[in-house]
């Protein structure tokens, strides 16, 4: 049975090597590729393939947004995770959407593969050097925190945050306190820092 996948990986070079080794393998085919998660989004919605395999970190959608909007629509492409950043925050979120696979890219072609027929068996795969870490501390951000933070980080003033998030400027500064607050950070650009090492933006 062929394993229909579109891959989605916003750098050029490895997307066209990803391409290139899985069309080495007999029983996978590559029906769409993307560059950023809304070009994912819209693949997997035009293909129905059997896996995405997708990076985390975009333009656009992240791959964690891609994977928590195909649950969200009941989509049963199962996702895959391909990613270089091996942080517990990422991983959390991960399961929490629903992520069929999580492996990192400096892994050999052979454990990628491996992964992407399991998981199209019915398997759920996580790098083994990842799964103790999934533990390994609890994001305390709520998903406004996040989204505010995340526009922050970008260095967007408060009323163009939230102008973006249909929010009131004074719910904005609210929503960063929070944040700045929990993560025991200085400002909000220490914060957004914080929470983007530990892999919770």
């Amino acid at each position: 049975m062929t394993i229909r996948t579109v891959l989605a990986e916003d750098q050029g070079m490895v997307l066209g090597a990803f391409a290139s080794l899985l069309a080495l393998e007999p029983d996978i085919e590559v029906v769409a590729t993307a560059a950023d998660g809304d070009e994912a989004l819209a693949a997997v919605m035009d293909a129905q393939p059997d896996v995405l395999l997708t990076d985390i970190e975009m333009p656009g959608r992240s791959g964690l947004d891609v994977a928590a909007e195909l649950a969200r629509r009941g989509v049963p492409t199962r996702v895959v995770i391909v990613t270089t950043f091996a942080r517990s925050g990422y991983l959390r979120r991960a399961l929490d959407a629903g992520v069929a696979g999580y492996v990192l890219k400096d892994a050999p072609v052979e454990q990628l593969v491996d992964t992407l027929r399991r998981v199209h068996s019915g398997q759920r795969v996580i790098a083994p050097e990842l799964a103790v870490a999934a533990w390994d501390g609890d994001d305390p951000l709520t998903e406004r925190e996040r989204d505010v933070l995340r526009n922050a980080a970008d260095g967007r003033p408060n009323a163009e945050i939230a102008a973006r998030l249909h929010l009131a400027e004074g719910t904005v500064r609210n929503y960063l306190s929070s944040a700045i607050a929990k993560l025991g950070a200085r400002n909000r650009t220490e914060a957004a820092a914080t929470a983007r090492e530990r892999g919770w933006l």
